[in-house]
C-alpha cells in the first residue's frame, strides 16, 4: 500500500519522538558524566587485566577492554592523604592531610580548599558520594559542605568503630547526607547498599550531567562480602570483597548501558594505595612491585587504573605515562569544560591528552612521594630517588632505582650513580621545600 508524504512525514516524526523518549536528550556542549570509583586497599595485581589470575572480576576487566589501562598511576601510602590528593588535585602535605584521620582528631579536608565537585558544579552537575569519605567526620567536614548534593556511607575506616579493641572508638556510622541513621552496621551488605544508592542516583540524574564518587569501603579490613560472594573465590575472604566489587562495577555498567548513557560516561576505576597485609593468596597483591600498604615502595602507592570514555578513549589502549591522583581534579575539568583553581598553587596536571593518545608526551615528569608529611622519595623520568628509615637504629638509607629496567626495585644503583643521585635530590628537597613554603592549613573544629 502506497502512503502519501504527509503519512512518512507524520510517522518518521513519531520514531524521533519514540528515540529521544527513550534516549535522554544531549545538547552539543553539554560535559560528560562521570562515574569515579575508588577501591580501598587493593594491590595492583588484584583484578584479572592487571596480572590476577586467580580472582573473576569480569567486569571491570570488560572496562578496561573498552577503555585505557593506565600502569603508572600514583596514589599514596595510605588513605586520608590519598583522598585529600584526589579531591584537591594537590599533595596531601600542600593540604596539611595526614596519613589517617581517626575518630578523635579535631581536623578535616579546609572547607576552603577546592573539590572536584565544586569544580564541576558551575557546569550543572548533580553530585554524589557514596562510601568511605575519611577526610573529616565533623559536619562541617562531610561531603555535603565540600560541593557534594548528596552522601551515603562511613566517614571514616571500617575497623574504628566500637567494635576495635584496641582503641577506645565510638560506634561506626552510616551517614545520610550530615545525618548519622544507624550504627555498626552490617559490612557485609556495604557493597550492595553503596551499588543501589549509585543506580539510584544515577537513575534520579539520568538526563545529567552528574558526577558520582564512589569510595569503597572493601576490601579495607576487617573483610566482609554478602552471602553471595562468601566463601565463592579462590582467594579466601579477600577474593570474596574483590568479586563483589566487581559485581558493583557491572551494575553500574549496566545501569548506564539500560538508560542509554554509557556513551556519554567517563568511567574511572583506581585505589587509594597499595594492598594490607603480608603477600600471602588471602591478602592483595602488589605484583610485580615491591611493597605494601604504608610504604613509599612502588607497591605501595602504584595502582590499576583504567578510564572508559567511548568515543575519546580507544579501546584496549594502555598507557604508562606518569599521572596520579593529584591529576584527577583538573583532567576531570577539563573534560567537563569547567575551571580548574587559579586561586591557589594545584599539583596536578590534565592527562586529557593521554586519553586521546596514550603516546602523547608526558603531562609531568616528576612524581613525590610522600609517607604522611614526610617526603621519602620523588621520580623524575626513568628514576627514582628513595631517603627513608632503613629500620630502627639504622638511620636512613638511600636507594635510586631505575623503574623501567627494574621495576620491581631490586637493584640499589645508588653507589654506581651518585650523580643521579645528587641530581635527584636536588630536586626532591627544591619541590619539598616549596611545598612546606606554599602549604594550606587543614580545617579545624574546637
Amino acid at each position: 500500500m502506497t502512503r502519501s508524504i504527509p503519512a512518512v512525514i507524520a510517522i518518521a516524526a513519531f520514531l524521533c519522538l519514540s528515540l529521544a523518549a527513550r534516549s535522554p536528550a544531549r545538547a552539543a556542549d553539554t560535559p560528560p558524566n562521570i562515574v569515579l570509583i575508588f577501591i580501598d586497599d587493593m594491590g595492583y595485581a588484584d583484578v584479572g587485566c592487571f596480572g590476577a589470575d586467580n580472582l573473576r572480576t569480569p567486569h571491570i576487566d570488560q572496562l578496561a577492554a573498552q577503555g585505557m589501562r593506565f600502569t603508572s598511576y600514583y596514589a599514596t601510602p595510605v588513605c586520608s592523604m590519598s583522598r585529600a590528593s584526589l579531591m584537591t588535585g594537590c599533595y596531601n602535605a600542600r593540604v596539611s592531610i595526614p596519613g589517617v584521620l581517626f575518630p578523635h582528631d579535631k581536623i578535616g579536608l579546609n572547607p576552603d580548599e577546592i573539590t572536584i565537585a565544586e569544580v564541576l558544579k558551575p557546569r550543572g552537575y548533580a553530585t554524589c558520594a557514596v562510601g568511605k569519605w575519611h577526610l573529616g567526620w565533623q559536619e562541617k567536614f562531610l561531603p555535603p559542605h565540600q560541593g557534594f548534593d548528596h552522601y551515603f556511607g562511613i566517614p571514616y575506616s571500617n575497623d574504628v568503630g566500637a567494635g576495635n579493641t584496641k582503641r577506645d572508638f565510638p560506634p561506626l556510622p552510616i551517614v545520610r547526607d550530615t545525618d548519622t541513621i544507624e550504627t555498626e552496621p552490617d559490612q557485609t551488605q556495604l557493597t550492595r547498599r553503596y551499588t543501589e544508592e549509585v543506580v539510584k542516583f544515577i537513575t534520579e540524574h539520568k538526563d545529567g550531567p552528574f558526577f558520582v564518587y564512589l569510595p569503597h569501603t572493601m576490601v579495607h579490613k576487617p573483610l566482609a562480602a554478602s552471602e553471595r560472594f562468601a566463601g565463592k573465590s579462590k582467594r579466601g575472604l579477600y577474593g570474596d570483597a574483590v568479586e563483589e566489587i566487581d559485581w558493583s562495577v557491572g551494575q553500574i555498567m549496566d545501569t548506564l548501558d539500560r538508560l542509554g548513557l554509557a556513551d556519554h560516561t567517563l568511567v574511572m576505576f583506581t585505589s587509594d594505595n597499595g594492598p594490607a597485609g603480608p603477600d600471602t593468596p588471602m591478602n592483595g597483591s602488589a605484583k610485580p612491585f615491591r611493597g605494601r600498604k604504608a610504604s613509599t615502595y612502588e607497591g605501595g602507592v602504584r595502582e590499576p587504573t583504567i578510564v572508559r570514555w567511548p568515543g575519546h578513549v580507544r579501546p584496549g589502549t594502555t598507557c604508562d605515562r606518569v599521572i596520579g591522583n593529584i591529576d584527577v581534579l583538573p583532567t576531570f575539568a577539563a573534560v567537563a569544560g569547567a575551571q580548574a583553581p587559579t586561586d591557589r598553587v594545584i599539583d596536578g596536571r590534565d592527562f586529557s591528552s593521554l586519553l586521546a593518545d596514550p603516546n602523547a608526551p608526558p603531562v609531568r615528569n616528576v612524581h613525590l612521594y610522600y609517607r604522611g608529611f614526610d617526603l621519602e622519595a620523588i621520580r623524575v623520568g626513568d628514576f627514582k630517588l628513595r631517603i627513608a628509615a632503613a629500620g630502627k637504629g639504622k638511620g636512613k638509607s638511600v636507594e635510586l632505582f631505575n623503574l623501567v629496567d627494574d621495576p620491581g626495585e631490586s637493584h640499589n644503583l645508588a653507589k654506581q650513580m651518585p650523580d643521579k643521585v645528587a641530581e635527584l635530590r636536588a630536586e626532591m628537597d627544591k619541590r619539598g621545600a616549596e611545598v612546606e613554603a606554599n602549604k594550606r592549613p587543614p580545617g579545624k573544629v574546637d
